[in-house]
Formats: C-alpha cells, sequence, structure tokens
C-alpha cells in the first residue's frame, strides 16, 4: 500500500529506473563473488532510486519550477550512469571472456567479408569527418527532440518519449550480458592507429576522443589496454536501435526536426560500421530490438500509468 501511495507521484520513467534497479542489485548479489566492490554498485543503486522517489514527491507537493524541470530531465544523467554500472558488471560475470570471435563469424558468413575492412577502401578524410560528427550528435538528438516534445506543452508526450528511449536502452542491455563484445576497432583493426589509418579533418579526433571517455578508455593506450578497459556494449548496437526510435518518434508525431533526424541519422547508422565501433550483425539486432521497443512501449507505459495511477502535472495533459 506504501509503494502504491509513492509511485502515484512517479513518472514511467521513474518506474522503469527504479526496476531496473533493483533487477542490478539483485544480480550483483547473485554475483557477489564475482563483481569487485559489488555493495557499492548496490548502494549506488538504492540511493539512485531514494533521489527519484524523493525529487518526484517533492516536486508534486511543492510545485517548485525547478524540481518539475530537474524531474522531468534527469533521466539523459541516470541512463548514463545505469550504463556505466554494467562496466564493472559484465566482464567479471563472464569471467573476461567476449563474443567478438562470434559475431565476425556471422559478418563473414552473411557477406564473405569484415564489413569494415572492405569499407577502408572508400574512405576519405571529408567522410570519415562528416561521419564522426553524426555518430557524436547521437548524445545531442535525444535532447533535441525531447526539448522539442517538452515545448508542447503535453506532459503525456514527452513522458512517453522519455519511458520509450530509457526502455530502449534497457533492452539494448540485455544483448550487452548475453554476448559482450569489444567491436571491430579492436579485433580486425589497431585501435591506437585509429586516427592515422582512418584520419579526418578538424574534428574528428577531438569527436573520438569525447566517445572513447564515454566508454572509460584513456587517451594514448595501445590496444591491448584499450580492450581490457573499454564497455561491452557492442551486441546490439544501441546507437542503431535508439536512432531508429528517433525516426520512428519523429515521424509518428510530426516533429519539426524530423528531417534533421532522418539525414543525421542515417549517417550516424552508417558511422557505426565505417567507424569501425560495429559488426553489421550489432546494427541488424540493433533494427530487431529497435522493432521489439516500438510494438510494445506504448502498452507498457499506459499498462504502468493505468496500474499505480501516475500523478502528471505542471502541464496540460494531453494524448497520445
Amino acid at each position: 500500500m506504501r509503494f502504491q501511495k509513492i509511485s502515484t507521484y512517479l513518472h514511467s520513467a521513474d518506474l522503469l529506473f527504479v526496476g531496473f534497479n533493483l533487477i542490478l542489485s539483485c544480480i550483483n548479489i547473485l554475483f557477489a563473488n564475482r563483481i569487485p566492490y559489488w555493495w557499492l554498485i548496490v548502494l549506488s543503486n538504492f540511493s539512485g532510486s531514494a533521489f527519484i522517489c524523493l525529487i518526484a514527491y517533492a516536486r508534486h507537493k511543492t510545485g517548485w519550477k525547478p524540481l518539475r524541470i530537474l524531474h522531468d530531465w534527469y533521466v539523459p544523467i541516470a541512463t548514463f550512469f545505469s550504463f556505466k554500472a554494467l562496466y564493472f558488471m559484465i566482464r567479471p560475470i563472464h569471467g573476461g571472456r567476449d563474443y567478438d570471435d562470434f559475431l565476425i563469424a556471422i559478418d563473414r558468413r552473411l557477406f564473405g567479408v569484415d564489413p569494415t575492412v572492405w569499407l577502408t577502401q572508400f574512405a576519405t578524410p571529408w567522410l570519415t569527418e562528416i561521419l564522426q560528427i553524426a555518430y557524436a550528435l547521437f548524445y545531442l538528438l535525444f535532447l533535441m527532440l525531447g526539448y522539442e516534445f517538452y515545448q508542447r506543452h503535453n506532459l503525456d508526450l514527452f513522458h512517453y518519449f522519455m519511458f520509450t528511449c530509457v526502455y530502449g536502452f534497457f533492452l539494448s542491455y540485455l544483448g550487452y550480458f548475453l554476448l559482450p563484445a569489444v567491436g571491430p576497432r579492436f579485433t580486425l583493426h589497431d585501435f591506437a592507429a585509429l586516427d592515422i589509418e582512418l584520419p579526418g579533418l578538424w574534428l574528428t579526433p577531438y569527436l573520438r576522443w569525447f566517445v572513447n571517455s564515454g566508454e572509460s578508455i584513456p587517451t594514448g593506450v595501445p590496444t591491448s589496454i584499450a580492450i581490457g578497459l573499454t564497455q561491452r556494449d557492442v551486441f546490439p548496437s544501441g546507437h542503431t536501435m535508439l536512432t531508429l526510435l528517433l525516426m520512428y518518434l519523429s515521424g509518428k508525431y510530426k516533429a519539426k526536426s524530423r528531417r534533421f533526424m532522418y539525414v543525421v541519422g542515417t549517417l550516424l547508422i552508417i558511422a557505426t560500421v565505417y567507424q569501425r565501433y560495429h559488426y553489421v550483425i550489432d546494427l541488424i539486432a540493433g533494427a530487431v530490438f529497435a522493432l521489439l521497443c516500438i510494438a510494445t512501449s506504448s502498452r507498457l507505459y499506459h499498462r504502468l500509468k493505468e496500474k499505480y495511477q501516475t500523478i502528471e502535472s505542471g502541464f496540460e495533459e494531453g494524448s497520445l
């Protein structure tokens, strides 16, 4: 009964985060003998869930605008922290084993070549620059489309957008847990020589540094060390999956930025292979996961709202 009352202050993405934190905590406890400092992850999950409940309650009780903004926009930061939590779990659980050889074999069976190696013949600095910029824009596309929906003053639409994105990320984590891999830039190419083998023009080295930093890879390390440090986030391609979701949502709800989403999204998906981040089978899996998310997110969103009678205030209530 008490959870039922607290849950009425949570929007659907809140419920996803609280539930996901609980699942991650259970996994950490189950594999406590393999995961170093598992208890810190459990503690951070509990603290994160408590923070979400606190700001949700305070937002609706006080009506204070900064709290409303914080409650609506904490999601991107929380998603990043949930992504980094996997960093400390996946490799220890699998005993350090990666499945790149399996993914490489599938690509070779499908195409007869390694696609990232084959694409090298078309590489030019200007093409590399354009595609690296598109790849890095992945992180801004969510904010751009989310802000456009936010400006419509339809809280239901905005929360559905946030819910679908978070739900999509969490679905992709299933693949990371099942088939951890590091990607072709480490296995089929020399990661440390990437800027020499695939140079851009001006921004490419800085954007690569930005992407590498998000995956816990320090600057200037050799390939052998980088492989041990990087995130296991290859299968499915989260960039492909979530970009397809953004393109779908921008079209369905007639966003003004939808043409921009289509163009940049297409370039971004091409960049995942051209820039050697992913195998093609990762993109195929990302598309399948995107279809699964699209097919189930609306029903799950409305079911959570109905079951927990989520309060939506601060904007005009709208329908999807």
